[in-house]
């Protein structure tokens, strides 16, 4: 009569269960009313299991696909966490596009010194961006590759590349700069070096436009490391003291070349 009072089924306690039901009595005149609601809360269960038609089978094949909606929903939320955590680390290529374009400013105005410098610079410097919003990410790979490995590091370019290149001619001798922003790390670290090398090429005469390039040269000593976190303009100083160094090997050997 409580049970049904309460909107839910009547229980039958069966014979088999006569022990287990005493005990718990017991235990309910003691003052421990857990046992005996455990057996009414494992009667009712069942009875309402029968009553919608659900057999044991039922049941565990309702548990397994309880337990596969469980285990998609963490798949789900370890997918997500991991697209953040990469998108955290990618933030580095903000801070990389941000020195680029720091370092087209400084090189424009440096060539533009170089040009006032030589009186034989007859043409306005050149100065060109590269990166995947450029479409030649893949330029100079084989110079940065090559550098990174001498210098016991991986250069991983499954991740943006970015460089800016600097050009300047005087008669027959051609100055090359390239300063490269690109990952370090066989997997995506966050982190990222500019590297800087540069090529001396020669034309037969001042008017001709094919040129011998000789091979690239390091100019940077060490790389510049950056991470994602860093504020570009807290290392902007000591970005341009790298930049300016690493410009003043490659114009030294263009010098002695004049």
């Amino acid at each position: 009569m409580v049970l049904l009072r309460a909107g839910i089924l009547p229980i039958v306690i069966g014979r088999d269960m006569r022990v287990e039901y005493i005990a718990a009595l017991e235990s309910a005149d003691l003052g421990n009313l857990v046992p005996l609601g455990l057996i009414f809360a494992r009667l009712e269960r069942a009875l309402i299991l029968q009553a919608l038609g659900v057999d044991a089978d039922a049941e565990v094949v309702g548990q397994r696909a309880l337990t596969s909606e469980v285990l998609n929903s963490l798949a789900d939320r370890l997918a997500r966490r991991k697209d953040a955590k990469t998108a955290e680390l990618r933030h580095v290529n903000d801070v990389a596009r941000r020195l680029r374009d720091q370092a087209r400013e400084a090189l424009q105005a440096s060539f533009m010194r170089i040009r006032e410098t030589i009186a034989a610079v007859q043409e306005e410097p050149f100065v060109q961006l590269g990166g995947p919003d450029r479409g030649n990410a893949h330029w100079y790979r084989f110079e940065v590759g090559a550098s990174a490995r001498e210098a016991g590091k991986f250069a991983n370019f499954a991740e943006d590349h970015y460089f800016v290149k600097a050009a300047i001619r005087a008669c027959r001798e051609q100055l090359v700069f390239v300063t490269s922003f690109h990952h370090v790390g066989r997997e995506l670290t966050g982190v990222m070096e500019a590297t800087a090398f540069a090529r001396l090429e020669s034309f037969e005469d001042s008017d001709d436009r094919e040129a011998v390039a000789g091979r690239f040269f390091e100019c940077s000593a060490e790389p510049f490391v950056f991470a994602g976190r860093t504020d570009p303009e807290e290392i902007r100083d000591a970005f341009g003291v790298w930049l300016d160094r690493a410009l003043a090997v490659a114009v030294k050997e263009y010098g002695d070349r004049l």
